[in-house]
């Protein structure tokens, strides 16, 4: 038995909740999605959204890990 009163249509997103915007990217550093194509995402179509989606793995080269804090300081530029 279907019960439709509990389907919901929702938005497919990739977004997972960390929405930070890298300086030098200048993509979500949660999500690897454009402040263009965030704002656009729920006008945009089910296909429009997924060949986003399907290039978003690629994306996550470009944020390139800082080397600040204590780790910075002490020259070794990891954790």
């Amino acid at each position: 038995m279907k019960d439709d009163l509990w389907q919901r249509d929702e938005i497919e997103s990739p977004c997972v909740k960390i929405c930070v915007i890298h300086p030098d990217a200048q993509i979500c550093v949660g999500c690897h999605r454009s402040r263009a194509e965030i704002a656009a995402w729920s006008q945009m179509t089910p296909e429009a959204r997924r060949g986003i989606m399907m290039d978003l793995p690629s994306r996550a080269g470009r944020l390139v890990q800082r080397r600040g804090g204590r780790a910075g300081r002490l020259g070794r530029g990891e954790g």
